[in-house]
């Protein structure tokens, strides 16, 4: 098994330093953002598993779990485009429930909040969904497009694929979902109160990490129905406009910027003291 197709995962000084890092700037809920693929919820996982041992209560959630449930997502598909049946890209997501758990959280009030089954496409029931009974005392945020502002409208006018241009050719969904990243998301963008970006080497490694993802679901769970290597494919491009905005803009926007090679190592940073693999976010004469 070569590098870059090892179940991800980061070492104990790298988790640290994220936890150190979140520690420092006092944040309550902390964000970690990363295209598919590219470990997020495994480093996610990881600092929640290392924050007991600084006698610390943590709560993990993604933005996967606030997914529109599929009856929802299919009447988004008959009235507006038929892509918005598909989950994930923005516009199929519950972000004023997202918005609640995450004041509930920060206020220390006990709260639950759903889980999504991915090889199902659905979310699970109520009587599986997470909660969280006790304060926390660091919440930790997850997702792949988090912070991710519009594009222009003037970037939209061509198509960046060929799912694009043959099942959006009049733009419609593509419009859409830059319209809820413009007016639905930012304000779940403000209840983050520091991100971390896992900055791959380019979109070309994704359907590669993604595809790697989906085997080790089905590996997890054999008795359910994975895509195949060509439906993650097409899935992957339908990711592509957003994911390519979020490489281009997140860099200067996330407060730590954590450089990837295609074996999704961290590439140490051109400060030291910021920790093992972390960039400090280039900052403007307005910062």
């Amino acid at each position: 098994m070569d590098a870059a197709s090892k179940p991800p995962g980061f070492d104990h000084d790298f988790v640290a330093a994220a936890l150190d890092e979140a520690l420092a700037a006092r944040a309550r809920v902390y964000a970690v953002c990363g295209l598919q693929g590219s470990g997020k919820s495994t480093l996610a996982a990881q600092i929640a598993a290392l924050a007991p041992q600084r006698g610390l209560r943590c709560a993990v959630l993604s933005i996967d779990d606030f997914y529109l449930g599929r009856r929802e997502r299919l009447r988004l598909g008959r009235q507006v485009h038929p892509l918005l049946a598909t989950r994930g890209p923005p516009g199929t997501h519950d972000v004023a429930l997202a918005c609640s758990v995450l004041d509930r959280l920060r206020d220390g009030a006990p709260v639950r909040w759903p889980r999504f089954d991915k090889l199902r496409d659905t979310r699970l029931p109520p009587s599986r969904w997470a909660q969280q009974a006790t304060a926390a005392d660091l919440v930790l945020f997850e997702g792949w497009f988090l912070k991710t502002p519009p594009q222009d409208a003037a970037a939209l006018a061509q198509p960046v694929n060929a799912l694009e241009r043959d099942e959006d050719p009049h733009g419609v969904w593509r419009d859409y979902c830059n319209r809820a990243l413009a007016g639905d998301y930012p304000s779940l963008w403000a209840r983050l109160d520091r991100m971390l970006f896992l900055q791959p080497p380019g979109f070309e490694v994704v359907a590669q990490w993604r595809w790697q993802q989906e085997q080790a679901m089905q590996r997890r769970r054999p008795q359910r129905r994975a895509m195949s290597q060509a439906q993650v494919e097409r899935f992957v491009s339908l990711f592509e406009r957003v994911s390519r905005q979020a490489l281009a803009r997140l860099p200067d926007l996330a407060e730590r910027c954590v450089r990837l090679d295609a074996a999704r190592r961290p590439l140490a940073g051109p400060a030291p003291s910021s920790g093992p693999g972390f960039t400090p976010r280039r900052r403007s004469p307005s910062d």
